[in-house]
């Protein structure tokens, strides 16, 4: 993982915006936009970031993609921020 897209992708609030709806499940590109005053191809190009930032992942299920939080990541980013609030004398 590139910790450097990841902190480029939560740079933005409306990046952070999506996580947040994410966090509380699944969504579909739509009902993303839904809760946002711009175009839908503003609301992808948002997607395609935090995707190339691996922070989401999607997933086809008939028609519809949804798109999920990639947890795992937030679990490095977090270990990360540990790692680095740690004390030397601590670790």
């Amino acid at each position: 993982m590139l910790f450097n897209e990841a902190f480029k992708a939560i740079a933005d609030p409306t990046r952070r915006k999506i996580l947040s709806l994410l966090k509380n499940g699944d969504l579909t590109a739509g009902e993303i936009a839904s809760h946002f005053d711009m175009q839908k191809p503003s609301v992808s190009h948002h997607l395609k970031i935090l995707k190339q930032a691996d922070l989401i992942q999607d997933q086809r299920v008939g028609q519809h993609i949804y798109y999920s939080l990639n947890t795992t990541v937030f679990q490095d980013l977090m270990s990360w921020f540990y790692d680095f609030l740690q004390k030397e004398g601590d670790k």
